[in-house]
């Protein structure tokens, strides 16, 4: 699928992500960042909090028409594919030669253990021009689900399983052609057309909490043609860290990176970090990608007029998830 204007024309060189790029820096605070309000009171209240107390951020058109269906897109891969296993310390490599194939879907999961593994685009000999480290604490509740541009033909990705021997994971690499707009690439024109993004300055965090309903988070990360370095945290708990991502791409405008984080249970936090020098922001949007329709009602209580937890009608649960 081609890409929209500049969001995934991709391009490269070389970064250096070893095992050390998944190294966490647990003496970082949770910084507080602008909120990300979707939803509205009727069908819904906001699916992003804001500050404790106080209102999110007004609806954005791409989250309104966030459901559960939604993942079918990023499930799907798993469907149509065969699995390859990729057994823990072992590489195995995806080519794709086509100049048709502008972007490709990567996905990864293991059977409920952790996850450790670098993704790497190769394009020619010692020409490495995106590269990402993951982590996953359970990757069949939280697979991995990230979008890489391969724009020009003749592009590789390599998939190394850095953990030990007894932690094999499953990997799937599946091509998007020029003109899909049902994948994920879909979602990515949706997101990029329908919201306005956030300048993370560079060495700064910005933090984004969501409601216990919202089932999954897209991220999209650009810059203006400067390298994009970054660390994706998904967050239950004060540095409890479910899932880590350290991105590099050479050029952030024509290698963005965009990814789904699943975000089961409550208390979820994504903070996202520009891991650059101050000379190198960049751009974030981070909006729900699937909603639970359940009621809120069962949250904690329900909701009150104002859209925060608490006082509602409803039944429920209380924050120690027992029923009210």
């Amino acid at each position: 699928m081609k890409f929209s204007g500049a969001l995934l024309a991709f391009s490269a060189s070389s970064g250096i992500l070893g095992s050390s790029a998944l190294s966490l820096s647990m003496s970082t605070p949770l910084g507080r960042g602008a909120p990300v309000g979707v939803g509205t009171r009727a069908p819904g209240p906001s699916v992003a909090s804001g500050p404790a107390g106080g209102l999110g951020r007004a609806p954005s058109p791409a989250s309104r028409g966030a459901r559960n269906g939604d993942m079918s897109r990023a499930r799907q891969i798993w469907d149509t594919n065969r699995p390859v296993t990729v057994q823990g310390g072992s590489l195995r490599t995806f080519s794709f030669s086509s100049p048709a194939v502008d972007a490709v879907q990567v996905s990864m999961r293991t059977e409920g253990r952790p996850l450790n593994a670098n993704v790497d685009l190769w394009v020619g000999p010692d020409n490495t021009p995106q590269k990402m480290g993951v982590y996953l604490e359970d990757g069949d509740q939280r697979p991995f689900n990230a979008i890489i541009a391969t724009p020009g033909g003749q592009n590789t990705v390599a998939i190394r399983n850095t953990a030990q021997m007894e932690f094999p994971l499953a990997a799937v690499v599946e091509a998007d052609t020029a003109g899909n707009s049902v994948g994920l690439t879909g979602a990515i024109r949706e997101l990029d057309e329908m919201t306005s993004p956030i300048t993370i300055q560079g060495g700064a965090l910005k933090t984004y909490s969501f409601s216990p309903y919202v089932s999954s988070v897209q991220i999209l990360l650009k810059t203006d043609g400067r390298p994009l370095n970054a660390r994706i945290e998904l967050l239950q708990g004060p540095n409890n860290n479910k899932q880590v991502m350290e991105i590099y791409s050479e050029d952030g405008t024509q290698r963005p990176f965009y990814s789904i984080l699943e975000t089961p249970g409550v208390g979820n936090v994504v903070r996202v970090v520009n891991t650059a020098p101050m000379e190198f922001p960049m751009s974030a949007r981070v909006e729900p990608f699937a909603v639970d329709e359940r009621s809120p009602d069962e949250y904690y209580g329900g909701m009150d007029d104002f859209d925060r937890f608490g006082g509602g009608s409803g039944r429920g649960y209380n924050s120690f998830g027992l029923p009210l």
